[in-house]
């Protein structure tokens, strides 16, 4: 007998044996006390099919009404209508936070409790919002956590002139104007038993506070985080932050206290706190830091801690009576200086509060924001007021500061821009003001709206901007260089084993003299996947490898390195404005092709397209999809480019000793200049796969089979087949071929492309 064999024995013993133990155990403990059944719904018995199923579906309606599924029911549709808006906005050129903020209205009562009032009832049921609200502030306190950890202080101090003077002009400017807003809308929209004092001090802090995570990102995508422009926002967001925060805690306390006389206590033991944090707590951090600051020596005793810290300052600050979101903000400020280990330290808990809790506090902030409660023309005038007075402080009081500190007009109006984006950060204060009583809900909405509309006007006025003075010095294009001459070919990779693989394809089909190969290694990274401290590290890590690649054959290399929100929109326009003459592009197996939910989804995206539904009922193309192992994204690189594209599939190539060349239709004569580019590099043979007889018949592509022929004596052979085998293409790495040959292979659903060995497929 075998060994597997007798393991196969073992387990049906030991399964049988014990099983049958555990069942008499069972009979045998059913004697030991007699249980009252429980009694039943009327008109339910046991025993008969239908009285069964009354039965599962009573028990199953009760356990769907269980708080526990509730909460999970609802989660699992935040998350979703959070992804699903965040990606729409993005498609829009918007921040991932404006989706996510308006996916909290869509499902509040301004959206589906108003067009659906059942499925709103069924989703958000009375009673169910305490732990909605218990975990969206967990959420709160985490994100809260992670921005004070991302304040970088040093970018602060070397721009702590300019970054002082603006940032406090751009919130004393829009302060003022709040309390004088305040005082002409006391009468009618503040609450009853609030005083004016609390009113207006909450109305200047709401109109004072920029979103410092948001703006960080805009700057990334924008490829403004590395220059002049950049830093300065940077440091005028992150004292803008600080100030904003501890002017929020003193406000917080009076309300609180009911007189400024009472919060003096409230304040004296907030400043004691502080000290507390900055002299005793800070130290141990830092030195703590220094031991244990990178990935290996952060370990789980020592996140629990950091947890521990963060929750004690928020339980601290929350007992005090200034928040607990302050406590987690200064919590994070506090942490170790090093930013290897704020990086790591935010990679572990980021997820976690942006993509599950974070979005919980927006629907939250949704259900209490009642857009319909804004039911007169007036009332929608008096929340355009508001929008007026907040977009006048914020940018225009930036900007102002920005250029009495000695910037251009347009670096001041950029500053403005981005110091208005007000984002989640005023969500958090509205919020605090709404749980504080201090704000009713009919002007709660108004400021909703305008943190929305504020925050979304960022990107198109930074367009604007750039529209009317010109280029900023660091935009994308102007990263490039399309004065050089030669022949210019822009590779685009994601993975840098990808980067370095194109790079060396590049080389292969360099000209006769390499110096007039010029090369650009463009890598795009995700907007939502790249934290603002991980930005140098990534960039340098991502060209390490085609750096290498690049001085191990001594080619000129030009590296651009950008956070994208819409990466194949960002490469077209990248190629289009580097006057290249060739892009490379990697492309790989999307993940659900060949599967019976990919096959839908590709037909159900083809059936919502209505080009492709014209097209199929034209008879110009097919709703089906066809397994051409290519994505969405490189169709947009194909038709979009004004170049020569190259699509690289790669299985495990190292170098073009051998190519395939298959050619189908006269309009694939072109790929003889590429075959005649690799038959440059001594050692590469060439076979012309002649399948529809064109070195014969056709006269241009005789003529140029010939001259290649006679050119590489035997390293180009023409092989008249009318059919492709696996051993043909085993005995190739490289297998070259035109789009249009390709595109009508896998609409005929060819089966030897199942087997193709790396591929780079062009269109001239």
């Amino acid at each position: 007998m075998s060994q597997v064999q007798r393991s196969f024995l073992f387990y049906l013993i030991t399964i049988g044996l014990f099983g049958a133990l555990i069942y008499g155990i069972m009979l045998k403990g059913d004697t030991l006390r007699q249980v009252e059944v429980e009694v039943l719904p009327p008109g339910v018995t046991v025993g008969g099919d239908v009285p069964a199923a009354q039965t599962f579906l009573h028990t199953l309606d009760g356990n769907m009404h269980h708080p526990l599924a509730i909460l999970l029911m609802q989660i699992l549709a935040i998350i979703a209508t959070a992804r699903l808006c965040a990606y729409l906005f993005n498609k829009l050129g918007q921040p991932s936070v404006i989706g996510e903020i308006v996916a909290g209205i869509v499902l509040g009562p301004s959206v589906v409790g108003y067009w659906f009032p059942g499925t709103f009832a069924f989703l958000f049921p009375e009673g169910s919002l305490t732990n909605l609200q218990f975990m969206s502030q967990i959420g709160l306190i985490l994100f809260m956590f992670v921005v004070g950890m991302e304040l970088d202080l040093k970018v602060l101090s070397k721009r702590a002139h300019d970054a002082v003077i603006i940032s406090h002009a751009s919130i004393i400017i829009p302060y003022a104007l709040g309390v004088g807003l305040a005082y002409f809308l006391y009468m009618e929209f503040a609450p009853p038993t609030i005083a004016f004092s609390s009113f207006g001090l909450f109305m200047g802090i709401a109109m004072s506070i920029t979103a410092f995570p948001v703006l960080a990102r805009i700057l990334q995508e924008r490829g403004l985080s590395g220059t002049r422009i950049g830093t300065v926002a940077i440091a005028c967001a992150a004292a803008d932050d600080v100030t904003a925060w501890c002017i929020l805690a003193a406000v917080i306390a009076i309300v609180k206290a009911g007189s400024a006389v009472s919060a003096l206590f409230t304040i004296g033991a907030s400043l004691a706190y502080v000290l507390l944090m900055i002299g005793l707590v800070r130290p141990f951090l830092v030195r703590l830091g220094e031991v244990h600051g990178d990935r290996e020596n952060l370990n789980r005793p020592i996140v629990a801690l950091m947890f521990m810290v963060m929750l004690g300052s928020s339980y601290l600050t929350e007992a005090i009576g200034i928040h607990a979101l302050f406590g987690a903000f200064l919590a994070g400020a506090i942490m170790p200086p090093s930013l290897n280990f704020r990086k790591v330290l935010i990679n572990k808990m980021e997820d976690v509060s942006l993509v599950l809790l974070l979005p919980l506090f927006f629907v939250f902030t949704g259900l209490r924001t009642r857009i319909g409660l804004l039911n007169e023309g007036d009332l929608w005038l008096v929340c355009a007021v508001v929008v007026g007075v907040a977009v006048l402080g914020k940018f225009g009081g930036s900007a102002l500061a920005a250029r009495f500190t000695g910037n251009s007009w347009k670096d001041s109006l950029t500053i403005g821009a981005l110091m208005n984006t007000r984002g989640l950060m005023e969500l958090v204060v509205l919020n605090i003001g709404y749980d504080l009583g201090v704000l009713t809900p009919r002007i709660f909405a108004m400021m909703v709206i305008m943190a929305l509309v504020t925050t979304f006007m960022t990107g198109p006025a930074l367009s604007l901007i750039e529209r009317w003075f010109g280029k900023d010095e660091g935009a994308l294009e102007d990263q490039v260089s399309p004065s050089r001459q030669g022949w210019r070919v822009l590779i685009s990779f994601g993975q840098p084993q990808s980067g370095k693989k194109l790079l060396r394809l590049a080389t292969e089909l360099a000209p006769k003299d390499p110096a007039a190969l010029h090369v650009t290694a463009l890598h795009l990274y995700p907007s939502e996947d790249l934290h603002p401290l991980e930005h140098a590290d990534v960039e340098r890590e991502s060209f390490e490898l085609v750096k290498e690649e690049a001085a191990r054959h001594g080619s000129p290399l030009e590296t651009v390195f950008k956070v994208s929100n819409d990466i194949g929109r960002d490469i077209v326009q990248v190629t289009n404005s580097g006057g290249y003459d060739l892009l490379l592009v990697g492309s790989g197996r999307p993940l659900l092709r060949g599967t019976l939910l990919g096959d839908l989804l590709g037909f159900t995206t083809r059936a919502l397209d209505p080009s492709k539904l014209i097209g199929s009922l034209t008879g110009q193309g097919s709703l089906l999809p066809a397994d051409d192992q290519l994505d969405e994204r490189v169709r947009q690189f194909i038709e979009g480019a004004q170049c020569s594209v190259g699509i690289f599939m790669d299985k495990g190539y190292s170098s073009a000793t051998h190519v395939l060349l298959p050619v189908f239709a006269p309009g694939d004569l072109f790929l003889l200049n590429y075959a005649e580019r690799f038959m440059r590099n001594p050692g590469v043979r060439i076979t012309l796969l002649d399948v529809a007889g064109l070195t014969v018949r056709e006269p241009s592509f005789h003529a140029e089979a010939q001259r290649l022929s006679k050119a590489g004596m035997d390293r180009f052979i023409i092989l008249e087949r009318r059919f492709v085998d696996q051993p043909l293409l085993d005995r190739h790495a490289l297998l070259l071929t035109s789009y249009a040959s390709w595109t009508r292979l896998a609409e005929s659903r060819s089966p030897w492309l199942a087997h193709v060995p790396s591929t780079l497929i062009v269109k001239p």
